[in-house]
């Protein structure tokens, strides 16, 4: 009986939303995280009568057919890049970013990872960088005698010394991606380019199109919980129906086991 195969792949994808809603639940706090959702494709169908064929009377054709699917697959998890809130911290090294694009980061091995975890940090050297230790891209570095820092929307990093004097000791770059969904994530908040995200536009926090920079601001994950327990409790009772489906079929081959 072809249920019980059937019933099964729908267990398995199930299953796999479940574990994509679990992930989503996980990174609930997780700074600008995007949540993830499973997509589903059906399976191949067999045909015992293909719709168009010839019937069996002379001259006439099958407006319907007999076609049988044969269960569920996992398409794609796609990633939702909506905006997420942005939370006060008041902390002047945290920069959230207001609209599409992405920061620049510098990977040991010199790749450039993206990212839209603005929780920055000064190494010892007071060169900006992330809590991993990674070079923010372009480089920016404060003065040890840095009396206060000012990041504002367009970017621009001021600097004040002791004596009261302002300079620009930089500037922020953004990274925009015709397709963001077909970026790799590789934990810690970082994606890297791909062929499906195509090749990032480097533009200003002031260009058109790019986001605005807040500072002492950081972006929260964009997960909706009350969404993702009634899709985690959606997801349940199909998994549980699929089963139920394996324990008739079980039941039928039983049924079919005792014909005398």
């Amino acid at each position: 009986m072809r249920a019980m195969s059937i019933a099964a792949t729908g267990m398995q994808a199930q299953q796999t939303n479940v574990e994509v809603i679990a992930n989503n639940i996980a990174n609930v706090s997780t700074t600008a995280f995007t949540r993830r959702k499973a997509e589903f494709q059906d399976l191949i169908y067999q045909s015992s009568e293909r719709v168009g064929s010839a019937s069996s009377e002379a001259g006439t054709v099958l407006p319907v057919g007999t076609q049988v699917g044969l269960g569920v697959r996992n398409s794609a998890v796609n990633r939702i890049t909506l905006q997420g809130s942005l939370t006060d911290t008041g902390n002047r090294y945290d920069l959230a970013l207001e609209g599409r694009g992405y920061f620049g980061v510098t990977l040991p091995d010199s790749t450039v990872a993206y990212t839209r975890d603005g929780s920055f940090k000064l190494s010892p050297e007071g060169q900006l960088v992330t809590t991993e230790g990674y070079p923010v891209n372009p480089a920016i570095t404060v003065p040890a005698d840095a009396k206060d820092v000012t990041v504002n929307q367009a970017g621009e990093v001021l600097v004040t010394d002791a004596n009261g004097q302002q300079q620009n000791v930089g500037r922020l770059e953004l990274y925009m991606f015709p397709n963001e969904a077909g970026l790799e994530a590789t934990g810690g908040n970082k994606f890297l380019e791909t062929d499906a995200s195509g090749q990032p536009t480097t533009g200003l926090p002031s260009d058109p199109g790019f986001a605005k920079i807040r500072q002492g601001y950081l972006e929260a994950s964009n997960v909706n919980v009350v969404q993702e327990i009634t899709q985690l409790i959606a997801a349940q009772r199909a998994y549980e129906m699929n089963s139920k489906v394996i324990e008739a079929t079980d039941q039928m081959l039983q049924t079919a086991n005792n014909v005398r």
